[in-house]
């Protein structure tokens, strides 16, 4: 058969080629989805290198804050003005005396096993409270919890030059010193658990929901983690993540065994998911791939 008796092109393959190209209302919508996917993924890969940026700001200034020397917790005067992004992570300290029967435990997971954080309310010598995590108590010790016993530097001492406070108040057998992180209130509850003031079960931090169940008045819209004294648990800060100043002395698995009912303070774990650079490769890497797709698609369509 000779090429006069085929339909024009069909020799060469051109008609078949012409035959399979798209419809221009196909290419269109096509080549619009395409182009607001690259769009989209690009302003994804940028997002992310912003966060990045953010996050790399924010380890810095906590990892400032934590290992300055302890400042006075933040009073009534303060309180509108503390956010987490100026104050978190905070090296304070705050001088009260434990309101015990107002204690509040909050269930837990630590390096330890599964527990309790020991939430105790300090009235401070101006009568307004700041609730302190005074740490951690296995399950099996939760009703063996000592008043006041806790793992933190807390002690009738008299506070440093920037401390000093009239203590007319405050009996001084009563005063408890406290020295630890400032950290935000947690009022969305725990990971698909929320709180159940009434039954008593606590699965966050909500310093406004846990001074509303006990009647508290003038409390802190903070709470502190205590630390660990200078005589215990420098291997567990280690184990655990602790940033904080670094002391010698027993882990907190041992502080725990002979504490009998003592918290385990100083559990604080200071890390930052920081997966923004991976993030934002795949974004860059799927705009790239879909510009790709573009370029062959245009090539495919304008070859005769």
């Amino acid at each position: 058969m000779s090429s006069d008796d085929d339909p024009e092109g069909v020799a060469d393959g051109t008609a078949g080629r012409r035959r399979r190209r798209h419809p221009p209302v196909f290419l269109a919508i096509a080549g619009a989805l395409a182009v607001l996917f690259f769009v989209l993924f690009v302003a994804l890969g940028t997002w992310q290198v912003k966060r990045r940026a953010w996050k790399l700001d924010l380890i810095a200034r906590v990892e400032q804050r934590v290992h300055v020397p302890p400042a006075a917790a933040p009073g009534p005067a303060d309180w509108p003005n503390v956010t987490a992004a100026t104050d978190e992570y905070r090296h304070v300290a705050a001088i009260g005396t434990f309101l015990d029967e107002s204690q509040t435990l909050v269930q837990a997971v630590t390096d330890l096993g599964a527990g309790y954080w020991v939430l105790t309310p300090l009235r401070l010598v101006d009568g307004s409270i700041v609730l302190v995590n005074r740490g951690f108590v296995q399950a099996d010790d939760r009703n063996r919890v000592r008043p006041g016993a806790t793992a933190s530097s807390t002690s009738p001492m008299s506070p440093p030059g920037a401390m000093a406070q009239p203590t007319s108040t405050v009996p001084p057998a009563a005063a408890a010193k406290v020295i630890g992180l400032l950290r935000m209130t947690e009022p969305r509850g725990g990971f698909l658990r929320h709180n159940d003031p009434a039954a008593n079960r606590w699965y966050s931090r909500d310093v406004q929901a846990i001074a509303a169940a006990r009647g508290l008045t003038r409390v802190a819209p903070y709470f502190i983690d205590a630390e660990a004294p200078t005589d215990s648990v420098a291997a567990g800060r280690a184990q655990s993540g602790w940033s904080g100043p670094s002391a010698a002395g027993d882990s907190p698995a041992r502080a725990a065994g002979a504490g009998g009912g003592a918290p385990v303070a100083g559990l604080t774990v200071i890390t930052f998911h920081n997966s923004h650079l991976v993030y934002a490769i795949t974004w860059y890497t799927l705009a790239l791939m879909v510009a790709g797709a573009i370029w062959l698609g245009i090539r495919l369509e304008t070859r005769t």
